[in-house]
């Protein structure tokens, strides 16, 4: 799996942590094609992560050739690894019952304008409420806290 190179010890972390829970991780599958915005989904059924890692390069110009890689795989690796952290929050969450980790409350301030256009997106495309995926979007910026969780909800 490619996006294994993007990693840095704390998403390694966070990535055998999700083994254990029992569920696998699969990359640029089916579900990928649904959209290029797309860079991350949980199968909870088939208890599967999937990391859209073509999409992830596509945004961010990394299979494009460039006088810049440098940048271009800094701002890929950055997006692999914030896929990893907010679809493990997924994890998190289904541990708990498909409920909120009660990492977020209605006085914090989560997200800038991006983040709720993609919110409304990933809501719409799945079964998954507009708090839940809120919370991972806040979740995807914060590694130790993801780690955190994984192992209360789920270990």
């Amino acid at each position: 799996m490619e996006f294994l190179l993007f990693l840095t010890a704390r998403e390694k972390e966070i990535l055998e942590l999700i083994y254990k829970t029992g569920f696998s991780v699969e990359e640029n599958t089916p579900l990928c094609f649904l959209g290029e915005q797309y860079v991350g989904f949980i199968k909870k059924r088939q208890r599967a992560v999937v990391i859209c890692t073509e999409n992830i390069k596509n945004k961010s110009g990394y299979s494009m050739p460039s006088l810049n890689r440098n940048e271009e795989k800094r701002r890929t690796a950055i997006s692999i690894r914030k896929a990893l952290r907010h679809e493990a929050t997924h994890v998190a969450q289904s541990c708990n019952d498909s409920k909120l980790l009660g990492t977020i409350n209605s006085k914090t301030k989560v997200h800038k304008w991006y983040k709720k256009n993609a919110i409304i997106g990933s809501t719409a495309i799945g079964n998954i409420t507009q708090q839940r995926e809120a919370e991972a979007y806040y979740m995807e910026d914060r590694p130790k806290a993801v780690i955190a969780a994984l192992k209360k909800y789920c270990l």
